[in-house]
């Protein structure tokens, strides 16, 4: 089947009240490196604890360098600034009024999937299905679903196949270290709060993912009566 080129990008389009606008692409699949990066992209800055690269042999966090162009055209602006956002991903348009915070958290979600950043990339298969500004119920049942239709894919090549989740539930525990490690960066990059907040909140819902993995309370029961049996009537 012949890969169709806008399933390859996401971009976000971001329109300001003063008129001035800002653009990113993010490609979902490998592009070249850039030759040159920021300082405080270096893989030894701040490095995650949890981070398996070695400073010996790669010279730059992936994810650090996937934000250097956000961060350099958000990072004067206030996490609270309102903003027009349009996201074009396979043929479709999603437009969204809302604070930048928000568009950032939901642009960083996307970066940091297909960064190649090794504790992200759990995330890179729901990134090509990229759903902007998603709340806790959805970012729940995209990674479950997600990781799940991987196991069977796993199952059917005959590979092991983990259907209780657990390699989720470390994905995530591993995802908020790298969240918090890189928010010490942005904050000696960004001269606003636009982008740091943005990762807080990314974080925020990694957490209550995290959280309804870890003791499920049947966030999601009311979406699939279908599939589970009726209460019997006392």
């Amino acid at each position: 089947m012949t890969q169709n080129l806008n399933e390859s990008f996401i971009v976000y389009r971001l329109l300001f009240a003063d008129g001035q606008s800002a653009e990113h692409t993010i490609a979902l699949t490998e592009t070249p490196p850039a030759t040159e990066h920021a300082e405080w992209t270096r893989l030894g800055f701040h490095q995650c604890p949890n981070c398996p690269l070695s400073v010996d042999a790669v010279s730059h966090c992936p994810f650090a360098t996937a934000l250097e162009a956000p961060v350099r055209f958000l990072g004067e602006r206030l996490s609270h600034t309102e903003v027009d956002v349009q996201v074009t991903h396979r043929g479709r348009e999603i437009h969204q009024h809302t604070t930048l915070q928000r568009a950032v958290g939901s642009m960083l979600g996307a970066i940091g999937a297909t960064s190649g950043c090794p504790h992200t990339a759990f995330l890179r298969a729901m990134a090509w299905f990229h759903q902007p500004f998603s709340d806790n119920d959805e970012t729940l049942f995209r990674a479950i679903g997600t990781y799940l239709l991987g196991q069977h894919l796993r199952a059917i090549q005959g590979l092991p196949a983990d259907w209780s989740l657990t390699g989720l539930r470390e994905g995530y525990k591993n995802l908020r270290v790298i969240n918090q490690g890189i928010a010490k960066r942005l904050r000696s990059a960004a001269q606003e709060d636009s982008s740091v907040n943005g990762l807080i909140l990314l974080d925020l819902l990694a957490s209550s993912a995290l959280s309804s993995l870890d003791q499920y309370e049947g966030e999601l029961d009311r979406y699939f009566s279908d599939y589970l049996p009726t209460q019997q009537q006392g």
